[in-house]
């Protein structure tokens, strides 16, 4: 068993083109005997945004705090603490935090997914996949 404050866990800079004022916990995973899924934390700083993109599996979320928007394809769906989301596989979607504060949400990803390849969406302004 694994009992830890999510704020033990090491921030880390989301390194994905097309990226800005993002960082990940790492909360749950393989590495913690994880079989089946990743547990993730995003921090989305103000005017900050994930990349537009899509990749081969779902993921789900659960906005802890702050306030954003989610675009599905390029139709957005405001967010605010309390919210979820399911994002289906190959669905491109971005979170943007249109608030003052820390746009605060959970992740969950399959764990076969942790290495994906992920394609930035061509309206980023660049096409990129990551082995």
């Amino acid at each position: 068993m694994k009992v830890q404050h999510y704020e033990q866990v090491p921030s880390q800079p989301v390194e994905m083109t097309g990226a800005t004022g993002c960082t990940v916990r790492w909360l749950v995973g393989q590495q913690d005997g994880a079989p089946n899924f990743a547990m993730r934390q995003f921090e989305v700083a103000a005017g900050g945004y994930t990349p537009k993109h899509q990749h081969p599996y779902e993921h789900e979320v659960f906005v802890l705090e702050g306030q954003g928007v989610v675009l599905e394809g390029d139709r957005e769906h405001a967010l605010r603490a309390g919210d979820v989301v399911f994002v289906r596989p190959d669905e491109v979607h971005q979170f943007r935090n249109t608030g003052t504060e820390p746009l605060k949400f959970i992740c969950l990803v399959p764990n076969s997914a942790t290495q994906p390849s992920v394609a930035v969406a061509p309206e980023c302004g660049v096409e990129h996949s990551r082995p």
